[in-house]
């Protein structure tokens, strides 16, 4: 199986704290955000729901995008959010 870089965002359960990241195993970092493994901003302000990400084959493309959507102001995060995921369900379920 191919493994893909991955960018995504994280928010609390009211959506108003965002965490955007990158990796190279998208189901083990959020799984390791949800259990709180680290100590570390997602686990201060209980950031643990997955409203949006992308793959990427190449990991220097997707630190170029987590860069970007950092970058962007909160109103750009949240345009990027939903046209996405419109409701801001947890989208772990359909990862795993």
């Amino acid at each position: 199986m191919r493994q893909y870089s991955s960018v995504y965002i994280l928010a609390n359960y009211n959506n108003r704290v965002l965490y955007t990241g990158v990796t190279n195993n998208l189901i083990r970092r959020v799984w390791e955000h949800r259990e709180k493994l680290n100590e570390c901003f997602t686990k201060k302000y209980d950031v643990t729901k997955l409203v949006y990400y992308e793959f990427f084959e190449d990991i220097t493309v997707a630190i170029q995008r987590e860069k970007q959507i950092k970058a962007d102001s909160r109103k750009k995060k949240l345009d990027l959010i939903n046209k996405f995921n419109p409701d801001w369900k947890d989208m772990y379920s359909q990862i795993l």
